[in-house]
């Protein structure tokens, strides 16, 4: 018998390492691992059978079995799925996907009980057989043929993970499926006690839908599941606890979910779901690949995970399974991609999920700040899609309220909004973006606003840079940034000023206006699109702004980090003309002596401004010399 000898590649050799040196106290999980994979090989093969029910065979009944042998010290786990040829034996044991194995060491945070879920998720679980066992075999036998006249052959995968693997031919009476047989540890001879392993099994994977029988020495085969899809029974027959375990199985994740959405959808198209949302963020949240993770079945069949948008990506932080009455069983993946089905699905799932989001909101904001803090940011990306509901969105988001020091919804603000926020007569819901909420806080840029009780939400989210070009409005009101040049947070005192009192002091203002703006042109020249009179300043010199309809400021530097924009665009330098430093630098204008300390002035207030904007200073030595020049005048 011809014996092929292999090296793991290296990313299973940190994985073997960690596992057999047994980092996890909570060894019992390779049960429920090789189960999870026993019956994912059975949902494979009923999936394929659709298509070609030859593949079955004569052995129809899907099932797991699990044996035990005392004196050989031996646990076996045997399943009639798809099974593997010996190709696939070297892809699936000997290697495993770059982003796996780098990813699952980096993700180890040194608690056991969140550790062994991540076994789970980075699908390394076979391997955590190794924390029990000193050798492993793995007999497999593809279901079907390898052509019209050859029947698959039947390959042995062995190894004691120190390093190599070898595959060999088998007995070929081994039928279709795989069979693992683990060679248990002197130190963990626990699990060879039967009353052990009934009870690992019955814990972690009652809700397996294939049944698992115990096979006692005299062939006396015992179900130890219930072997019925969770989903599919009624509330009134679940515990929490139950739920509590299937999500584990499908989240593998150690916390409890923060939602449990469990319906049975009848009308123009008929489904049932059992979805979570998780208490704590996951671990995959911001992968590039923004991959779904909810499992799709079709009448208790299961079809996929991947490539199919049965929910939103930004609702990917959903856990759990849905499984559709309405599609055909033999249906192939990528017509699911494009199917009319999974839309109405994927939009009544959306539209129920924001609705509990609202319920969960309304009742109790604390609690829903322990979703908003987690998943926020992820679902505010919805609000970048020309086909999502923004109203709905908008209605379940949270910001953080300057005013207030707490986070709001849109909705509060506008319950809260006073006359002031009225720009020309209509309301408005002002913002300010940047990194930090508590350096937001204090910025120039708002410090009018708030000095006259007119709440500004901080954005901090880099996503909210794009949804608001998207669709800056809720509920007919105008969503603005306090940096665009065009408010005037004193038209109300105008309003109510008189006549006379209007004329009188028109004609001084406006000269000195006009001056001021003159004279920091000519100084300011390139450096800046032009100079304002800044209506919402009140006790700082200077900021920057940007005109209406332009790119806001931090939005700009966003895409010149991604170096899609080649530099930044010149701004509009706003200035206070009741500043103390305004007023003197005007009042020194003509004097000749003044001159160059004047100009040294004006170039240190715009790059201030361009600091507290996290804009580049043009030059930083110059913007140095000029701060030690007035530092050393007061000193």
């Amino acid at each position: 018998m011809t014996q092929e000898k292999n090296k793991f590649d290296a990313e299973i050799g940190k994985v073997l390492h960690l596992m057999i040196h047994s980092i996890y106290t909570n060894k019992e999980i390779f049960i429920r691992e090789l189960i999870s994979n026993a019956s994912d090989a059975c949902d494979k093969l009923r999936y394929l059978a659709q298509i070609d029910n030859s593949l079955i065979g004569n052995d129809p009944e899907f099932k797991i079995q699990i044996k035990i042998d005392k004196e050989a010290k031996t646990i076996s786990i045997r399943d009639n799925g798809v099974g593997m040829n010996k190709q696939e034996l070297k892809e699936n044991l000997g290697t495993i996907a770059k982003s796996g194995t780098q990813n699952f060491i980096n993700q180890l945070s040194g608690d056991a009980k969140k550790d062994n879920m991540l076994i789970g998720q980075f699908g390394v679980g076979f391997y955590s057989a190794f924390m029990v066992a000193d050798h492993i075999t793995v007999t497999s036998k593809r279901a079907g043929r390898d052509n019209e006249s050859e029947a698959q052959e039947v390959h042995v995968w062995s190894s004691d993970g120190k390093g190599e693997y070898t595959i060999s031919e088998g007995n070929t009476e081994f039928s279709k499926g795989t069979e693992i047989l683990l060679h248990i540890k002197d130190s963990e001879q626990e699990f060879l006690d039967h009353f052990r392993l009934k009870h690992i099994v019955k814990n972690y994977s009652d809700h397996v839908a294939v049944p698992i029988y115990f096979v006692d020495a005299d062939g006396t085969a015992n179900k130890l599941n219930s072997s019925s899809a969770l989903w599919m029974r009624s509330k009134s027959e679940i515990e929490p606890e139950q739920y509590d375990e299937f999500y584990k199985n499908v989240s593998f994740s150690a916390d409890k979910p923060w939602l449990i959405m469990h319906n049975k959808n009848e009308g123009t198209v008929e489904f049932t779901n059992l979805l979570f949302i998780p208490s704590m963020k996951t671990f995959d949240l911001f992968h590039p690949d923004r991959r779904c993770r909810v499992k799709l079945y079709i009448k208790r069949v299961f079809i996929t995970d991947e490539k199919v948008d049965i929910i939103p990506q930004y609702l990917r932080f959903l856990r759990g399974v849905v499984d559709s009455e309405d599609l055909p069983l033999n249906i192939s993946r990528e017509t699911l991609q494009h199917n009319a089905t999974i839309e109405k699905i994927k939009n009544s799932i959306t539209k129920k999920v924001l609705s509990e989001l609202k319920k969960k909101k309304e009742e109790n904001l604390e609690d829903y700040l322990t979703f908003w803090n987690n998943f926020g940011g992820t679902l505010k990306e919805g609000l970048c899609e020309g086909t999502s509901d923004h109203e709905k969105l908008l209605e379940v988001s949270l910001f953080r309220s300057a005013l207030h020091d707490k986070m709001i919804s849109l909705d509060e603000y506008l319950a809260n909004c006073k006359e002031e926020n009225c720009q020309d007569g209509n309301k408005t819901i002002y913002y300010l973006s940047g990194e930090d909420a508590s350096k937001l806080k204090n910025s120039p840029q708002i410090e009018g606003f708030l000095s006259k009780g007119i709440d500004v939400l901080l954005f901090t989210d880099t996503v909210d840079d794009f949804w608001v070009n998207v669709n800056g409005n809720y509920k007919g009101v105008q969503i603005k940034s306090v940096t665009r040049s065009d408010i005037d947070l004193e038209q109300q005192k105008k309003a109510e000023e008189s006549d006379k009192e209007k004329e009188d002091s028109s004609t001084d203002d406006k000269k000195f206006q006009e001056k001021l703006i003159s004279y920091f042109k000519e100084i300011l020249g390139d450096l800046i699109k032009d100079v304002k009179i800044s209506k919402k300043l009140t006790s700082s010199p200077a900021c920057l702004a940007v005109a209406e309809g332009a790119m806001d400021i931090r939005m700009e530097r966003f895409l010149i980090d991604q170096k899609q924009l080649s530099k930044s665009l010149p701004k509009i330098l706003e200035v206070n003309p009741n500043h103390k430093l305004v007023k003197k630098i005007i009042d020194q204008s003509e004097n000749l002596q003044q001159q160059e300390e004047n100009k040294q002035l004006v170039n240190l207030l715009f790059d201030q401004a361009c600091v507290i904007e996290g804009e580049p200073v043009i030059d930083s030595g110059a913007f140095a010399k000029r701060l030690n020049y007035f530092l050393e005048k007061v000193s």
